[in-house]
């Protein structure tokens, strides 16, 4: 029901108004909405878009040729914009937020497996299409990619790293770099993931943990491999190894200044700022196990990271929106893109990092965050303009179809 495809391009809305189709055609579907928006700004009033199977065919404004037998999907309440890219998730990390929330995390590949269905369902219903899943141990975000594709679990299309490459702050200890990169390509991960830094969760340290040289020969044997990788810096320091080694994102990096922005921008290099899931964890300190010290330190690293966000978009630096999302964040997914507007981007900026340039960093823009002929038939339907509030987007989801199939229908509230 869902297969997995690799490709890319820019957000455009592509018309055609190609010759009359086929009347015996039977596999079409017709959509109709008010209108249908892309990041450019660009909007098609009474809009139609046909698709057959898992693609678009055809985009264009009302009336156009559709064949009579088609089924119509009424939607012209809405405004269709591209399913949403999450280009930094773990998907597989679930606690009950009610039950156990400080618990052990559940351990059995099943359990794991169940509470990340779970986490899939809330994505989607965040109008999350796409997810590229930055770690996952013991195979289980493989597993879960891997379910999705062939339809035992309705879920958003996966690309995933497996377990990241990582070692403590001070280890000495030799690590055959390409030998771990090879270990994660055999075992079928999509993207190479590397931790350059202390941070996470409560922890907002930024002390880098592999050298300049070692982050070079990780992109190396990454790209040797074909893949792509992403590197975890909290801080100006591994931000700048990882730009240099020539990685093609960098998650996380607060603080950096505007000559390595400059660089950064230069390179076009991939920011995914992850603002939110600080927020997240001082919201919920208390579940968590987070002291008030700490939260003053979530929230300082917030702040840092959101002023960072609006020099590098003033620089030029390309950024994509990852919301970091773990445990019960799933559903919250998108609430990064009011930081982005925050931070001083426009709706249709902040749309653009979820959209086309999320698409581009995964090597996809000509199948994913557009709504255009040849595309996966990814569609959101919002309940008012996202081109004049960002929140249309973040609280307005009303329908979703990926690869040509309603996954989330709450038309009617």
């Amino acid at each position: 029901m869902f297969r997995l495809g690799r490709a890319l391009a820019l957000v455009s809305l592509v018309v055609l108004h190609g010759p009359r189709l086929s009347a015996q055609t039977t596999t079409l579907t017709v959509l109709r909405f008010g209108a249908l928006v892309d990041s450019t700004g660009r909007t098609i009033a009474d809009a139609v878009v046909l698709v057959e199977g898992d693609s678009i065919v055809s985009v264009g404004s009302w009336p156009m040729a559709v064949p009579g037998s088609a089924p119509t999907i009424d939607l012209r309440p809405y405004t269709a914009i591209p399913g949403l890219i999450d280009v930094h998730t773990h998907m597989t990390y679930w606690r009950d937020k009610l039950k156990a929330p400080r618990g052990p995390s559940p351990r059995s590949r099943d359990s794991v497996l169940a509470g990340a269905a779970e986490n899939a369902r809330r994505t989607l219903e965040t109008g999350v299409t796409t997810v590229r899943d930055l770690g996952g141990g013991n195979g289980y975000d493989l597993a879960l990619r891997d379910a999705i594709n062939r339809g035992a679990i309705v879920g958003p299309r996966m690309f995933v790293a497996g377990q990241g490459l990582s070692r403590r702050p001070g280890e000495t200890t030799r690590i055959d770099i390409p030998a771990e990169v090879r270990k994660r390509v055999d075992a079928g991960a999509d993207w190479i993931k590397l931790y350059g830094s202390t941070g996470t969760y409560q922890n907002v340290t930024s002390v880098q943990t592999f050298s300049d040289d070692e982050m070079r020969l990780a992109v190396q044997a990454a790209h040797d491999f074909g893949k792509r990788i992403a590197i975890h810096s909290y801080g100006p320091a591994g931000a700048r190894g990882a730009l240099l080694a020539g990685a093609e994102s960098i998650e996380h990096p607060a603080g950096v200044d505007d000559s390595l922005l400059s660089e950064w921008a230069r390179r076009g290099t991939f920011y995914v700022p992850t603002v939110d899931h600080n927020r997240f964890y001082a919201e919920n300190a208390p579940l968590l196990g987070y002291t008030a010290p700490q939260v003053a330190q979530l929230d300082s690293f917030r702040l840092l990271n959101l002023e960072t966000v609006r020099r590098a978009h003033q620089a030029g630096v390309r950024i994509a929106m990852g919301s970091d999302a773990v445990y019960w964040m799933f559903g919250e997914n998108t609430r990064e893109l009011g930081w982005f507007v925050q931070a001083g981007m426009t709706p249709a900026e902040a749309l653009a990092t979820a959209t086309t340039n999320a698409a581009a960093l995964l090597g996809l823009a000509h199948k994913l965050g557009r709504v255009a002929p040849g595309c996966y038939a990814d569609i959101v339907a919002v309940e008012g303009d996202p081109l004049r509030d960002i929140n249309a987007v973040i609280k307005g989801i009303r329908w979703v179809m990926r690869n040509g199939t309603v996954v989330v229908d709450r038309r009617g509230g």
